[in-house]
């Protein structure tokens, strides 16, 4: 066999052949491929990238490789940082480059690396997600960012790049649900609205805790009227019980809201073991 390739066997009896180098005293495997002369190949090439340092992520062309680009990267970075990290990572001193494609390139907090490094990125439907657990978690989701919030209503960023998602560049403008903040000549409000076969609004308010807490109220009043949804909840964590619960009493919910969910005649359901009980005569 040439040097780096190894033949191996599917199930079916087809064979393949495996390319591998080894750097450092780490076995690195470099891909499958159907021919040896490819498989020795990507061996040459994981050779001379490992090698040449006049070779750089700036300088690279990634066509010209039969190695895939996420591999490249990996190289690379293994050659200049010492570290092997599966994903297509490439490390700085604070922060780090994730190679999504070979020219969306997003930036990270160092503080991210350990979770970034064993987790894949990916995207669909314009959203970026990890599986964590066999669930899709979005990337925004790790700033307090909720899976439909929109872009400069709930969130920007600070130097407005998107591909930036350090810590410090990323404004949680609004972090509950059923909120929005609206700015109209300089003044900034919060409209609360609840969503049961349409958007309905609670009202407007000062302050984003008084809209998060008239949102948990009008879901509180929904279910109390036969509304089966699972509303999200609100948690206001500066708040403490005994202030949430003044707050709570204070604020205001639109009549018309309530009215709308006294009019539609929601039925209320009783689990058979848990039937209400009937005052006494």
């Amino acid at each position: 066999m040439l040097p780096g390739v190894f033949r191996a066997q599917k199930k079916n009896g087809q064979v393949y052949f495996r390319s591998n180098i080894t750097c450092h005293s780490k076995h690195i495997s470099l891909g499958s491929f159907s021919l040896e002369t490819d498989a020795h190949r990507a061996y040459l090439e994981a050779g001379r990238l490992l090698r040449d340092r006049e070779i750089t992520l700036d300088n690279v062309s990634f066509s010209d490789y039969i190695l895939n680009f996420e591999k490249i990267i990996t190289l690379l970075n293994y050659r200049d940082n010492h570290i092997y990290i599966k994903n297509p990572i490439y490390l700085f001193r604070t922060y780090f480059h994730y190679y999504l494609t070979p020219n969306e390139i997003y930036k990270f907090d160092i503080d991210d690396l350990f979770y970034f490094s064993g987790h894949k990125l990916l995207r669909r439907g314009g959203h970026l997600y990890v599986n964590d657990y066999g669930m899709q978690v979005t990337v925004l989701s790790r700033y307090g960012i909720r899976s439909f919030a929109v872009k400069d209503k709930d969130y920007r960023f600070a130097n407005q790049d998107p591909y930036d998602l350090r810590y410090e560049n990323i404004i949680n403008i609004n972090p509950f649900h059923g909120v929005r903040c609206c700015n109209k000549n300089g003044h900034i409000t919060y409209q609360a609205y609840i969503h049961i076969n349409g958007n309905y609004q609670i009202g407007t308010y000062k302050t984003l805790n008084e809209a998060a807490i008239a949102y948990n109220k009008a879901a509180d009043f929904a279910h109390e009227h036969g509304v089966k949804k699972n509303f999200q909840t609100n948690y206001i964590v500066e708040l403490s019980a005994r202030e949430y619960a003044q707050a709570y009493v204070e604020v205001a919910i639109s009549q018309r809201y309530k009215k709308y969910v006294l009019q539609e005649g929601w039925t209320v359901t009783i689990p058979k073991n848990n039937k209400r009980k009937e005052k006494p005569k």
